[in-house]
């Protein structure tokens, strides 16, 4: 049994340490990533029905940003600001409407905005209507 028990800690070990290295490298790529990301968006993103083309590789990152959003949700790092920068990417059907769901909580698009002012940016403007 302590043999067992031994084996098992020393398993859990090394995953928390494996969690630990993926969460600082995630958290460490999202501030470089996520900031260029945002300020590079046309001011009218969330208002305009103009949307980039389907692409497989926008869509395999908007995954991997999606899924390290939703991990950063208990992880270090910024989870809500990962899982928008990850719908943005993807292409699917009621995406408009979850981007607005997201803006629509209170600091999201206040904190786009002041990402975007310290990269001399204007700010987005907000969605005709973002449901609370």
């Amino acid at each position: 049994m302590l043999t067992w028990l031994a084996n098992v800690w020393s398993l859990s070990q090394g995953w928390v340490v494996a969690l630990s290295v993926v969460s600082v490298v995630t958290f460490v790529a999202c501030l470089l990533a996520l900031p260029r990301l945002f300020a590079s968006l046309p001011e009218d993103y969330f208002t305009s029905d103009r949307r980039p083309k389907r692409s497989l590789k926008r869509n395999l990152l908007g995954v991997v940003l999606l899924a390290v959003g939703v991990a950063m949700l208990v992880l270090p790092g910024q989870g809500v600001l990962t899982i928008l920068a990850g719908v943005m990417l993807l292409d699917f059907r009621g995406k408009a409407e979850l981007e607005r769901r997201i803006l629509g909580r209170p600091r999201v698009l206040q904190t786009i905005n002041r990402i975007r002012a310290r990269r001399g940016r204007p700010p987005l403007q907000a969605p005709l209507h973002a449901p609370g």
